[in-house]
């Protein structure tokens, strides 16, 4: 038990509470935080800002006309503050209409869970909870962030939800691993965060443990920074996208030079003949060697023979990052890794195999696997649903046909979207045209925080408070700390928090019981609370009573003497310790996979030419492949307009950053403003030039407030720098329909004469009730 501090849980943190004589609260990172993050340390400033959403507003044409009016001026039109009655009166009524008029499966229930790190407070499951109570909606499945490899992985190995919270602890890795190779690195910068919260960050601490230890760590990337340790890391610059060719021609090499092991892919894995076969060009004429994947990835052949060989040489793991799949065709590289690691033989030792170690700072944790309290979203009637990332599909293709994970769907017919947690207008690429489809619904209800691109955007925008503002329970799994989250500050304005809201919206429409079920919000804080004491009490730990734990801010689970260690229950009885899937094998080859006949994700890893890439045709017009993973200063665009992610902008703008020789041939210098294009829009950035980029790839980081200069036009300028006007909007591939925001190449040229002023920060225009 840890008592006597008040502590708050972030998604990228917990934070020490430090009061001043007059109360005035400010924070600052634990102690016992090896790497604690600086994202929230300005946190309480940002939730004061002018920007904040004070009260209920309801855009103008629709207050005044009624749904579906001029909904071709959302984000345009200024908005009328209006009192809560009003709101929810008007709330209650649309979805009754709606839901009563075209049926339930009209209405989606949109949200991507990240407004909360508190367990009961999380925005999705208060949407989703409310939702079903008045007969389901339609949902989303997967993730922007993992959408390709979520689909695959169960096919293969095992379900996401059992592969992330088993990866080997950082402890079994310094112990036993010589050669870490990484695909896409393990990049810090997402390893501060964690959907519950972050007690401990372990990534930094991680891997120069590791270093220490005599492990070595080879960086396959189109970023030097993407893999940071205290010791020397091998760079190994590589275009984006043809990792899975790397990956074959290591898979082929090992196999051609004796050194794969026949007794593990007999005993453990099925399809090993099938990708031999495919290696080695039986089936289409092309031996996937070194020398073949040299051609397409830029690495040396040399070097990835004398890799492949390495990796048969010690106890080695193959580590795979998230952004890899966040691309055309993005299952290869994550069904490559799973093959070479397994031909390699190494999988389920201490140590050794293949991992996906950086995308959250609990992966690598030691301690127990303890779900802790959870709110019941309840049971969905509406059968109908979207992988996460075609959201603008759904709404500009209603009826349409779909392929999704083996089966076609369709996409249902919305007419209201009911949106509560996340911001579409940073999730989603192709934004000009995510602008043309959200002119479709006939109504669009947000609950947020801030005067974004997602409330601007919106017909009915509710004011909700953020986590520093009310009591919650913060916890992550394999966390060691539960938080008794308490408020911080009060609420600006008249925010409330989504159950108040929903609970008196609940009350209007005739559910009020079930979706309450008789408690507050302090009432169901007890309730999740006690309910999970026995399980905390199955892995060993006994939690004390709530009002112990709330008095005491916080709760400590007891250190786990038994640490993960992936797959090795498995690789010890792979009978009583089946996998999940068909065979109870990992499988190479998938007949389950082959049997739903996509020409674009056959049986088995293959190396596919991606949409746009450096090897392509599309290059000559756009010479430069953009990649835009997850920033440092911010989770997506949280926070953005914080101090601390506003003090990175430069000359105002996202940074973009170039290889010397790239700036060079346009004219560029750090500090300049840029202009990033391609046939999908456009967006300004600040210049960086630096060495840690290849050249031939520029960097820019997701996040920055959407701030276009015309709303919605067809390659249309977005003032600020979010990178999403660029990112093209097609799925991954029929298997997944996941996120492919990574394939994407640009043209960057010098802005000449003065940039328009970045207006993302203004907020709305008001405007009085008539």
């Amino acid at each position: 038990m840890t008592t006597g501090r008040e502590l708050t849980s972030t998604h990228w943190g917990v934070y020490e509470v430090v009061r001043d004589g007059a109360g005035g609260a400010t924070l600052r990172g634990l102690a016992e935080d090896p790497d604690p993050s600086p994202i929230g340390l300005h946190m309480l400033e940002a939730y004061r800002s002018k920007i904040r959403v004070q009260r209920p507003a309801i855009r103008k044409s629709w207050l005044e006309k009624g749904p579906g009016a001029a909904t071709d001026q959302r984000g345009r039109e200024p908005f009328v503050e209006v009192s809560w009655e009003v709101a929810l009166d008007r709330v209650a009524a649309e979805l009754d209409r709606v839901r009563k008029t075209h049926g339930n499966a009209s209405i989606f229930g949109g949200s991507y869970g990240w407004s909360s790190a508190g367990r009961f407070h999380h925005a999705q499951s208060q949407v989703h909870r409310f939702l079903n109570t008045l007969g389901g909606y339609v949902r989303h499945v997967d993730s922007y962030s993992l959408g390709a490899a979520r689909v695959l992985i169960p096919h293969i190995v095992a379900p996401w939800e059992q592969i992330a919270p088993d990866h080997t602890s950082w402890e079994n890795l310094a112990r036993h691993t010589k050669l870490m190779v990484c695909f896409g690195g393990i990049p810090r910068r997402n390893g501060q965060v964690a959907p519950g919260g972050n007690f401990e960050h372990r990534t930094r601490a991680g891997l120069d443990a590791l270093g220490r230890a005599g492990c070595r760590f080879v960086n396959v990337s189109p970023l030097r920074t993407d893999l940071e340790s205290s010791v020397e890391v091998e760079w190994l610059p590589i275009r984006p996208h043809t990792d899975t060719a790397v990956m074959l021609a290591m898979a082929h090499t090992v196999i051609a030079r004796g050194r794969h092991d026949p007794a593990f892919l007999e005993r453990y894995c099925v399809g090993f003949d099938n990708v031999r076969a495919y290696l080695f060009g039986e089936q289409d004429g092309v031996v996937k060697d070194v020398r073949w994947a040299a051609a397409i990835s830029g690495v040396s052949a040399e070097r990835l023979e004398r890799l492949a060989l390495e990796l048969c040489d010690a106890r080695s793991i193959v580590n795979v990052a998230w952004s890899l799949q966040r691309a055309d065709h993005g299952e290869q590289p994550f069904w490559a890794a799973v093959t070479l690691a397994s031909i390699v033989g190494q999988v389920g030792l201490p140590g050794g195999g293949f991992a996906v170690y950086g995308p959250i700072g609990t992966m690598g944790s030691p301690h127990h696997r303890f779900g802790g309290p959870m709110l019941s979203q309840g049971q969905n009637a509406v059968s109908d649903f979207i992988p996460a990332a075609r959201i603008a599909d759904l709404l500009l293709k209603p009826g349409e046909p779909f392929d999704y994970n083996g089966k076609e769907r369709r996409y249902a017919d919305i007419r209201l979207v009911y949106w509560a947690g996340g911001n579409p207008f940073h999730h989603h690429q192709d934004l000009n045209r995510l602008v043309r489809a959200w002119q479709r619904p006939e109504t669009i209800i947000a609950h947020e925080q801030v005067w974004n691109a997602h409330s601007r955007m919106a017909d009915i925008v509710l004011p909700a408070t953020s986590t520093v503002e009310r009591s919650d329970i913060g916890f992550s799994t394999r966390d060691p700390l539960l938080v008794a989250m308490k408020p911080i500050a009060p609420p600006p304005g008249e925010a409330r928090d989504d159950y108040a809201i929903f609970s008196d919206l609940a009350r209007r429409l005739g559910t009020e019981s079930e979706f309450t079920e008789g408690r507050d919000a302090m009432e169901w804080l007890r309730h999740l609370y006690e309910e999970s004491r026995p399980s905390a009490a199955r892995n060993g730990t006994a939690l004390p009573p709530f009002d112990e734990f709330w008095e005491a801010g916080s709760a400590r689970l007891p250190d786990n003497p038994s640490q993960p260690m992936l797959l090795h229950d498995f690789r010890e009885d792979p009978v009583g310790h089946a996998l999940k899937t068909p065979t109870g094998k990992i499988e190479l080859h998938s007949g389950r996979i082959a049997s739903f006949g996509y020409a674009d994700c056959v049986g088995q890893a293959t190396w596919y030419e991606p949409a746009e890439w450096l090897g392509g045709a599309l290059a000559a017009q756009y010479p430069l492949h953009l990649l835009s993973p997850q920033p440092e200063p911010r989770l997506h665009s949280q926070l953005d307009f914080s101090r601390h992610s506003l003090a990175r902008k430069v000359a105002g703008r996202e940074p973009v950053h170039l290889n010397p020789a790239d700036a060079a041939r346009r004219g560029i210098a750090t500090g300049d403003v840029v202009r990033v294009f391609n046939d999908r829009g456009a967006c300004l950035g600040g210049a960086v030039v630096t060495a840690d980029v290849m050249a031939g790839v520029a960097l820019m980081h997701t996040g920055a407030w959407y701030d276009p200069e015309e709303l919605g036009v067809p390659g249309g300028l977005d003032k600020h720098g979010n990178v999403n006007v660029l990112a093209r909007d097609v799925g991954a591939s029929s298997l997944s329909q996941g996120c492919s925001a990574q394939t994407c190449l640009v043209e960057i040229e010098r802005f000449v004469g003065t940039p328009p002023p970045v207006t993302a920060f203004n907020g709305p225009t008001f405007v009085e009730e008539k």
